[in-house]
């Protein structure tokens, strides 16, 4: 997947998760919890979610990488380059 790809990706979990937040003006600089109303366990809904629809596997140690769009994006980036977008 290219980052492109993989940020449409947590935009759809995002959307699911939380289907009444604006999507359109996330920041990928801004961490989630700032724009978003998230909390922890939602998070977790998104590393579930990754490891279901992808079997990505996040180890807890490194959740801090998905504070953001941009960072979320860069880490997930060598993980799923190999998965093609369905």
């Amino acid at each position: 997947m290219t980052p492109a790809e993989i940020r449409e990706e947590i935009l759809d979990i995002l959307s699911e998760i939380a289907p009444d937040e604006d999507l359109s003006s996330i920041d990928d600089s801004k961490s989630f919890r700032e724009q978003l109303e998230m909390d922890s366990m939602d998070f977790l809904d998104i590393v579930m979610e990754l490891r279901k629809r992808h079997r990505v596997q996040i180890p807890e140690g490194e959740y801090g990488n998905l504070a953001s769009m941009g960072s979320t994006v860069s880490y997930l980036e060598p993980k799923m380059r190999d998965i093609v977008n369905a």
